[in-house]
């Protein structure tokens, strides 16, 4: 991937180190700052998961925020098409804006298709690896269809979206993830059970 970032190589560029830690800021929170990643093919349920656990997080005390794909388009990403190359760059800016809410010792999930591996892992390493947990959910083709929630697969039908991830797009699924939620099998409730275990036991 071509970096878009123009000051990438600027010497004139420094970073602003402030006085308060990364620790201090997370005592100050009472948690952890940690990274939710949820992936998977369109109407898999990546977001109704990440908003139900949002909620449950929020009444146990959490401070905790979601970014969802979607909405990141509609501006800090409004630039972007679907290109591998667009793709990638969507995907790069989130993963930034995550780090920085982590840092900021925040839970942060993350609902977005992120299709390439790569750029998974860009992300994992851009928040850290010991505070990121990659979660798969996983639906089978023919589920995500039947259920198509935002109708986009019916307009990709038509003919419509070209460049559709899962149909005339690739997607790369998780190697090794922290978790899978076969949605097609498992109800919201069990997925959202499981995510919150696993956030437990990272704080």
């Amino acid at each position: 991937m071509e970096s878009t970032n123009t000051f990438e190589n600027n010497s004139n560029i420094i970073w602003s180190k402030g006085e308060i830690t990364y620790e201090e800021r997370c005592k100050h929170m009472k948690q952890k700052g940690l990274v939710i990643w949820f992936t998977g093919l369109s109407g898999s349920g990546k977001s109704t998961i990440a908003i139900k656990a949002e909620n449950e997080l929020i009444k146990q005390g959490k401070v905790v925020y979601r970014l969802d794909g979607d909405n990141l388009r509609y501006g800090l990403n409004s630039d972007l098409g679907f290109t591998q190359d667009d793709r990638e760059e969507n995907i790069r800016r989130i993963s930034e804006v995550s780090a920085l809410f982590k840092d900021a010792g925040i839970i942060t999930l993350v609902s977005s298709i992120s299709p390439y591996r790569k750029m998974r892992e860009f992300a994992r390493k851009k928040c850290g690896k010991d505070d990121f947990i990659e979660v798969y959910v996983k639906a089978d083709i023919k589920t995500c269809i039947d259920r198509d929630p935002k109708g986009l697969y019916r307009k990709v039908i038509d003919g419509e979206i070209k460049n559709f991830t899962g149909i005339s797009s690739p997607y790369e699924e998780p190697h090794n993830p922290e978790l899978v939620l076969n949605t097609s099998k498992m109800t919201i409730e069990e997925s959202v059970k499981e995510v919150l275990y696993l956030i437990t036991n990272k704080m």
